[in-house]
C-alpha cells in the first residue's frame, strides 16, 4: 500500500471509528455475529498474544469464525489447535517476513506448499500478493493448478488484471480479492459481473463510508452484489491486535446503514459460500 493511501485508510479505520458515541458503539457490537475474512497470526504476534487470547480478543467483538493465514503457517496451526471450529485455515505461500514482492519468483515455495497440503488441513490458498503478469510465473500457475486440485479458494491481494489472469488460467476458481483490490466501485463492480466466483473482502476499506454516510457508488454496489463481499480486520501485523475494536466500530457502522438482509449476508451468511467445500471434507457443521 502507498503513502498516501495508507494516510487515508488509517484516518477512516482508526481516527474516524472513534467519534462515534458510546450508545452506539454498544449497540454495533452487540448485533449481528460476524465472520471475519482476512486475519494473520503471524510469528512476531506469537510471543505478546497467545493463540487462545487472540481468539479471545476476536469473539469478544463479535466475531463467530474466521478465514486465517499466517507468516509462516505455524500461527495458523496454532490459532487452529487452540480453536478448530472458529478457524478455516488458508495456506500462506510466505514463510517470513519481507517476502511478499518475490515469492512468485521462489521455485522452493511449491514443495513447501505441497509438504503442507499432505499434512494440515485448507480451505484455501493465501493471502498473496501479486500484480498483472505475475499471474503468470511458473511458481503462481502451479498454485492455481494446486488450488484446482485440492478445490481450495484463492485468497488474492492483487490489481484487477491479475485477477483477469487467474480466471483465463482457472474459469471455475474461487477468488476472494482481497481488499476488494483497493480499487473504485465502479472497477469492482464490473469484475463481479464478469466473474461469477469472483468475491471480496473489505478489509481496510474504511473511506467508503464517512460520517455515516455510505458513498452512492458502493451502496449500489454492496445492495447489487450482496452475496459476494465479507468483512475483515486484517491483523497483518502486531500492532493491528490492539485495534481490534476500532477497526470493528466502522464495520458495525457500515452494516447498520445497510438493507438488513445485505448486511446478514456480508456480516457471516456469505462466508458459507467459500467455506463450503471445506465443511464438507470434513464433516464440520453447517451453520
Amino acid at each position: 500500500m502507498n503513502a498516501h493511501k495508507y494516510m487515508t485508510f488509517f484516518f477512516f479505520v482508526f481516527i474516524f471509528p472513534a467519534a462515534i458515541n458510546a450508545e452506539e458503539v454498544g449497540k454495533i457490537e452487540s448485533d449481528t455475529p460476524i465472520f471475519d475474512a482476512h486475519i494473520h497470526y503471524s510469528h512476531d504476534v506469537w510471543d505478546a498474544i497467545s493463540a487462545k487470547e487472540a481468539i479471545r480478543r476476536l469473539r469478544e467483538v463479535g466475531v463467530k469464525r474466521a478465514l486465517v493465514s499466517s507468516s509462516s503457517d505455524e500461527g495458523t496451526q496454532r490459532l487452529y489447535q487452540a480453536d478448530p471450529s472458529f478457524v478455516v485455515p488458508v495456506l500462506r505461500p510466505y514463510r517470513k517476513r519481507g517476502t511478499i514482492e518475490s515469492w512468485m519468483y521462489d521455485e522452493t515455495v511449491i514443495p513447501y506448499l505441497k509438504e503442507r497440503l499432505a499434512k494440515y488441513r485448507y480451505a484455501g490458498i493465501g493471502e498473496l500478493h501479486i500484480d498483472g503478469e505475475q499471474a503468470y510465473t511458473p511458481v503462481m500457475r502451479e498454485i492455481i493448478r494446486l488450488a484446482k486440485k485440492y478445490q481450495l479458494i484463492l485468497h488474492v491481494h492483487s490489481d484487477a488484471q491479475a485477477i483477469k489472469f487467474i480466471f483465463e488460467q482457472y474459469p471455475g476458481a474461487t477468488i476472494l480479492w482481497a481488499h476488494a483490490g483497493f480499487d473504485y466501485a465502479v472497477i469492482v463492480g464490473k469484475m463481479m459481473e464478469q466473474y461469477p466466483n469472483l468475491m471480496a473482502d473489505l478489509s481496510f476499506r474504511g473511506e467508503i463510508i464517512n460520517q455515516g454516510r455510505l458513498m452512492k457508488a458502493w451502496r449500489i454496489l454492496l445492495t447489487r452484489h450482496a452475496d459476494r463481499f465479507l468483512l475483515g480486520i486484517d491483523t497483518y501485523e502486531p500492532q493491528r491486535w490492539l485495534q481490534i475494536k476500532n477497526v470493528m466500530r466502522w464495520q458495525r457502522e457500515l452494516l447498520a446503514v445497510l438493507p438488513g438482509e445485505v448486511a446478514r449476508k456480508i456480516a457471516y451468511d456469505n462466508s458459507l459460500r467459500i467455506t463450503r467445500l471445506y465443511d464438507e471434507m470434513y464433516n464440520l457443521p453447517a451453520e
